[in-house]
């Protein structure tokens, strides 16, 4: 069984009635996304999803093009766009009800070939467990996917406990993929917002799970990093440095990098030598094939790479889906 663990579903009619509820702070959320990727790239990317809504939003057309790349199942979760981390209470919890719903209905007409991540408010902590239990138990999904930060929410934050604790107990996926970058307008031009934006995010976040010691609070948590996990994995010995001579940087038991081994992360780095030193730092059984399908940044072949870089065949068999299929399988039913 080949594994795809990173694909995404667009909604646009429950965009439409965000849309509708809340004009003023989509013009501002619109206006901020000008100003962090820039009007060529904006316009590129319009160009480029309008290009590809059948498949992000037409089951048919996502699973003939999951033939096409030999991926037998799909782990489907929003595009982040739908994250809207800027609304507002009621607005949010109503996002990830619809958001979890709408997911659940989709993957359900292809039970054998979809598995769905939901989503939850991640700027309101006192909602969140509430929305984790409605994706995983209300809906049956295999877990949620979330941001990098929302507002003044890092995912270090204290608020957040109940949260882990609650999703380490469900033995849920937690999906973690950046939208936006705080950079902003340093990173405006030439597709920045993306190609240094994205890996930036991810290391940024992880570094603060890793560091706040959730991880040591949490062994049970099943955290998928998107994009390979950005920058982290390929520059942890710095991370490990700080450990070492930083008193700040003790928050957690042990060194950084050994947390690498309790994490797990896709296939989405674009380079062959690449997936083999996320096998290395982090080991044969964390890393999973993905996709980012299917997007322009994401890849055409996912199955290629992974073949392409040359892993023993057990170790790319598991890579290729049996890590995946693992990881969904063993969760605890609560």
């Amino acid at each position: 069984m080949t594994t795809d663990v990173h694909a995404h579903l667009l909604l646009p009619a429950m965009h439409a009635e965000v849309e509708r509820r809340a004009p003023e702070l989509v013009a501002a959320a619109a206006d901020l996304e000008r100003r962090r990727n820039g009007i060529e790239s904006l316009q590129a990317s319009g160009a480029m999803i309008g290009a590809r809504i059948p498949k992000l939003t037409d089951l048919s057309a996502r699973l003939a093009a999951m033939n096409e790349q030999g991926v037998d199942r799909q782990w489907v979760s929003v595009s982040p766009n739908h994250f809207y981390p800027w609304a507002p209470e009621g607005l949010a919890v109503w996002v990830a009800g619809e958001t979890n719903r709408l997911v659940a209905e989709h993957v359900a007409q292809a039970p054998d070939r979809l598995t769905g991540l939901g989503v939850v408010p991640l700027q309101h902590p006192d909602r969140i467990v509430e929305y984790l239990d409605d994706a995983v138990l209300g809906r049956g999904l295999a877990g949620v996917e979330i941001s990098s930060f929302a507002g003044d929410i890092e995912l270090s934050d204290e608020r957040l406990e109940p949260f882990w604790a609650r999703a380490a107990e469900l033995g849920c996926i937690v999906f973690l993929h950046p939208f936006g970058c705080s950079l902003d307008e340093r990173l405006d031009r030439f597709y920045l917002s993306n190609t240094v934006g994205q890996p930036t995010e991810n290391a940024v976040a992880l570094s603060h799970l890793i560091f706040a010691g959730v991880l040591d609070r949490h062994p049970g948590l099943r955290i998928v990093a998107a994009h390979g996990g950005g920058y982290l994995p390929f520059a942890i010995g710095r991370s490990d440095r700080a450990w070492q001579v930083r008193p700040e940087a003790r928050r957690c038991a042990h060194a950084p990098s050994t947390y690498l081994r309790k994490l797990w992360f896709d296939t989405v780095v674009h380079d062959p030598s690449a997936v083999r030193h996320l096998v290395e730092v982090a080991g044969a059984s964390q890393v999973l094939l993905g996709s980012d399908f299917p997007f322009d940044m994401g890849l055409d072949d996912p199955v290629a790479l992974v073949r392409s870089a040359e892993l023993s065949p057990e170790i790319e068999r598991a890579v290729l889906g049996d890590n995946a299929d693992a990881l969904v399988g063993s969760r605890v039913r609560a």
